[in-house]
């Protein structure tokens, strides 16, 4: 079973930066993906970033060139650098991962970024 913890967020100005962290704990492959997805109020939930193992990355179309995704396969860590930050990217960000090898997938309990100035 893998569990991941995340921290980071808060809030931030309109054209500021924040970075998100998840750390995952427990028996994890090495064939996997972690990621990170987002849910605004009222809305579903979407992916915004995600990285392989193998270090491939997918970003939503929305955040590229602002976000960048990164991981510590030695840590099991996955971070994410938000800048340029937007009033809609205003959410809660929840951290992924999935075993390749079994397609399990974990969420971690998600962590409030909210962008206002």
């Amino acid at each position: 079973q893998v569990q991941l913890v995340e921290s980071g967020g808060g809030l931030a100005q309109p054209g500021g930066s924040v970075r998100l962290s998840c750390a995952a704990s427990g028996t994890i492959s090495s064939v996997n993906v972690m990621g990170w997805y987002r849910q605004a109020a009222g809305k579903e939930r979407e992916l915004v970033a995600r990285i392989g193992s193998s270090g491939a990355t997918e970003y939503a179309d929305s955040v590229k060139s602002r976000f960048t995704i990164s991981r510590d396969n030695a840590k099991n860590t996955v971070s994410l650098v938000m800048n340029s930050l937007k009033p809609e990217d205003t959410a809660v960000y929840f951290c992924n991962h999935i075993n390749l090898l079994t397609m399990r997938t974990v969420w971690g309990q998600g962590i409030q970024v909210t962008v206002s100035s």
